[in-house]
């Protein structure tokens, strides 16, 4: 299916015509009007005060080919090499997940948490402690970098951040995100960030953190050839397979945490939507009493959280 052209001559045309190509999506109207964007220059703005603004041949073909890839189940984010999450933009590229809005949840979750917790002057709840050091925040299978930059440009304050990943492309993404970020001033000077290559917890040594965030890999490897298109070709393998049962990262992170949390530290964890009882049970049975689970905007289980003074524990 093709464009009729010669029946184009506006902006809103255009869009129109991309929005009817691509009807059978879920999220056609807003996929046609970021593509259009993406080939004008443009942005909402265009499309609700300028809808008559003339169109070029030249877009028109540009505007064409975008389609046809999102036709062919290539995700938006990844057509456009870029995408927004807790309000900043971020670069993706075939080598990490696209940030996804159930993640903000895990993001709103430790940022709530700081807010109330010791960190905070309890009276205020605006301004860390004189005399505390640096928050320590430690994000496993960082991937693009989402989680942790944009908890700590929500954040604020001073704090020391470091990001795990397997993947070095990852991790490369992640940098670059990083430095777009600080060239935006969305992250300040006494925000110090360190990226390390290795599975999970073997790049940190001895190395403690007042608050450990992770979405890992759950997905049971079995089910990865069923999901949509979009993500089973769109995103990288790694980064989506939980092994046989999905649950394989969140044991290994239960067992790894006591020796790298400080005491009362705490860990949140994005999980799937039919883990909010088993990821619970692996950590419980690790010795961790504190849990609770957080739903995400959809209703289904999405965050857990274990809050853990491990000081005592073997």
């Amino acid at each position: 299916m093709e464009l009729k052209k010669e029946e184009i001559r506006t902006y809103r045309q255009l869009y129109q015509a991309g929005r009817k190509l691509l009807e059978e999506g879920e999220d056609a109207a807003l996929d046609a009007r970021l593509l259009l964007e993406e080939v004008c220059g443009t942005d909402l703005q265009t499309l609700l005060v300028f809808p008559e603004r003339p169109v070029t041949e030249e877009e028109i073909s540009a505007y064409e080919a975008l389609l046809e890839r999102r036709r062919r189940h290539e995700p938006t984010a990844m057509i456009l090499g870029k995408t927004e999450f807790m309000g900043l933009p971020f670069i993706v590229t075939k080598d990490v997940l696209i940030p996804e809005q159930d993640t903000e949840v895990l993001v709103e979750q430790a940022l709530e948490f700081i807010k109330s917790s010791w960190y905070l002057v309890r009276s205020q709840c605006q301004a860390p402690l004189k005399n505390d050091k640096p928050l320590k925040i430690l994000d496993l299978c960082t991937g693009s970098g989402c989680i942790l930059l944009s908890f700590l440009h929500h954040f604020g304050y001073a704090a020391e951040g470091v990001g795990c990943d397997l993947s070095e492309r990852a991790l490369s993404v992640a940098k670059k995100n990083e430095g777009k970020l600080r060239a935006a001033g969305f992250l300040s000077g006494e925000q110090k960030i360190v990226w390390k290559e290795g599975d999970l917890f073997s790049p940190l040594e001895d190395e403690r953190f007042d608050m450990i965030l992770s979405n890992p890999p759950y997905i049971p490897t079995k089910v990865i050839g069923t999901l949509p298109e979009e993500v089973r070709l769109g995103e990288p393998f790694m980064a989506l397979d939980g092994g046989e049962d999905g649950l394989s990262f969140y044991r290994r992170i239960a067992g790894g945490i006591r020796f790298h949390l400080k005491p009362n530290g705490i860990i949140i964890l994005e999980t799937g939507y039919d883990q909010g009882e088993s990821v619970p049970r692996i950590f419980r049975d690790a010795g961790y009493e504190d849990i609770r689970v957080v739903k995400d905007y959809g209703g289904n289980d999405r965050v857990v959280i274990i809050n853990t003074d491990h000081t005592d524990r073997k």
